[in-house]
């Protein structure tokens, strides 16, 4: 048994590692402007068809609800090896008939489905990734209940930079061939899912050089983020012989080899020194002393949580913060995910090749990562050593996102360039904040199934902006041209005004909600650490 309880107590590092790479392939939704002209041609869509489909992709992969329930339902009876494995089974085989349907659909092996079967392909193929994603993700939290900005970031961030991975492989193998992609994106995650899905295990514990291991993975992951942008710049100027992308592709496996070196020095470090939190311990450590009453009385609007809190669903959704941080999300997150939607289409109205606009959609998921992973780290740290709240830095991203959209409807010389590393950098950021403030204020017992209702709003937010603002107003402007297609900045320009206005709401909400939890974070979560860091 005590060596059982060894073997458990050093896997957390390769649970981590196990985690990235699952995540570094599973973002196939990303990449959908890269197979989106072969679906629309193939079943003769015009834009507002295609946006349709595009949104049930979104809510696909937001609408992890089931996922999170499914997770605790799990974690409650797993074997003591602390392994859900039912949550990464059922991810693997929604992913895979998800793709391979619509993949069927392309090739013309099956009749030209209606548009609402279509949607429903399109579902079942992005939710699959809710399930890898919320295991990995509160996997990690838990096991390093420190770090958790930290965490989410590196989680999220290797999800952003997925998209350009998977682009890499499609360059290698099946460039020219978008419907061969489609059949790669159904096999490749669920496979490596599959192989992997053993070694995520939850076991929570502190070493003496967690935050020592944890920098260096984040280290990796921003190499590995500048080579592959540089990769991208490259291939922008150059035209890559078949030899060249080979080497290119070899190159990213041993990047993404290191996080394994990483852990394998944590265990052996760990090896010679004792861990500090036995594992039979919760993950979060809660302060028992109560925040000073006089100074809490001074902001009678401030709608405090006691510190053992643990809500569910229902409870949290009784609070009013759960509903401003909803409201947030739904239009920060809603369009950014309306302009990477609309990439493709974007690119070609000012002109723009398949080369360029297929660069524009892999830097999208270099900026993607730099804001997952950077408002993940950057938080922690701003949280640790100036007591910021977190939801301070989430209004600072929707405030730049703002700027970020008015710059893309703009229309000067290389606005999609600069626009895009904004909203994109700031969408990411949204993606590592909101996750890490829900489990802050209504705790990590339930973290999973909370942080995947808040994401709702996401695919909310871009149904309304993608379908009925974009789409109708580029389809509008495309019957005035007599073509199917728009060409010019007029095609995007109000749409892109408004979706700024809209994200420029998310900001003031964020703004509220910010000065809603203040004292919170400087009483409860400050607390909340210190005393955590102490035992």
């Amino acid at each position: 048994m005590e060596n059982s309880n060894n073997n458990k107590n050093k896997s957390r590092w390769i649970a981590t590692t196990a985690s990235i790479w699952i995540q570094a392939l599973i973002g196939g939704a990303y990449t959908f402007s890269i197979y989106s002209p072969a679906l629309k041609k193939s079943q003769s869509y015009d834009q507002f068809t295609l946006n349709t489909v595009s949104v049930f992709k979104d809510i696909g992969t937001n609408a992890g609800v089931l996922s999170g329930l499914l997770y605790s339902a799990a974690s409650s009876r797993r074997h003591r090896s602390g392994v859900p494995w039912v949550v990464h089974a059922v991810g693997a085989t929604e992913g895979f008939l998800g793709y391979f349907l619509i993949w069927l659909a392309v090739v013309g092996v099956i009749p030209k489905p209606p548009v609402p079967v279509m949607c429903v392909f399109m579902f079942l193929a992005a939710h699959s990734q809710t399930f890898f994603n919320t295991w990995n993700v509160v996997t990690s939290v838990q096991n390093f209940p420190d770090y958790s900005g930290t965490l989410v970031g590196l989680m999220k961030g290797f999800l952003g930079l997925s998209g350009a991975i998977l682009i890499q492989i499609f360059k290698v193998f099946f460039s020219g061939n978008p419907s061969t992609y489609i059949l790669m994106l159904a096999l490749l995650p669920s496979i490596v899912s599959l192989s992997l899905m053993s070694m995520v295990r939850l076991c929570p514990e502190k070493g003496p050089d967690d935050k020592k291991h944890l920098n260096a993975m984040s280290i990796v992951s921003m190499l590995l983020a500048a080579y592959l942008m540089i990769i991208l710049i490259m291939e922008d100027v150059f035209v890559f012989p078949q030899w060249a992308r080979l080497l290119v592709f070899v190159l990213l496996l041993l990047f993404l080899s290191l996080p394994l070196k990483i852990a394998n020095e944590a265990k052996l470090k760990e090896k010679s020194q004792p861990l500090l939190i036995k594992s039979d311990q919760l993950p979060f450590s809660f302060d028992s002393n109560q925040p000073d009453e006089k100074v809490l009385d001074e902001d009678q609007n401030n709608e405090l949580i006691c510190e053992e809190v643990n809500m569910n669903l229902l409870e949290a959704m009784k609070n009013v913060n759960f509903w401003l941080l909803f409201i947030a999300i739904l239009c920060g997150m809603g369009s950014g995910l309306a302009t990477i939607n609309n990439m493709s289409q974007l690119g070609q109205s000012y002109g723009y090749d398949t080369t360029r606009v297929n660069t524009l959609v892999s830097l999208w998921s270099i900026w993607n990562f730099f804001g997952r992973f950077g408002a993940g780290y950057i938080s922690d740290t701003l949280l640790r050593q100036k007591g910021w709240a977190r939801p301070l830095v989430m209004a600072i991203a929707l405030g730049a996102m703002t700027i970020g959209h008015i710059i893309i409807g703009a229309g000067f010389i290389g606005n999609l360039y600069i626009g895009t590393i904004l909203v994109g950098i700031c969408y990411g950021a949204l993606w590592s904040l909101m996750p890490t403030i829900a489990s802050e204020i209504f705790g990590v017992l339930h973290m999973g199934t909370i942080y995947n209702a808040i994401a709702i709003g996401n695919p909310l937010g871009t149904y309304v902006l993608s379908v009925w603002v974009i789409g109708h107003i580029y389809d509008e402007e495309a019957a005035q041209e007599g073509h199917n297609s728009c060409i010019g900045v007029r095609c995007f320009m109000i749409s892109f005004f408004v979706m700024a206005f809209v994200s420029f709401l998310g900001f003031l909400v964020a703004l509220a909600l910010f000065f809603r939890t203040r004292v919170f974070y400087r009483f409860v979560v400050l607390r909340r650490l210190h005393f955590s860091l102490r035992k």
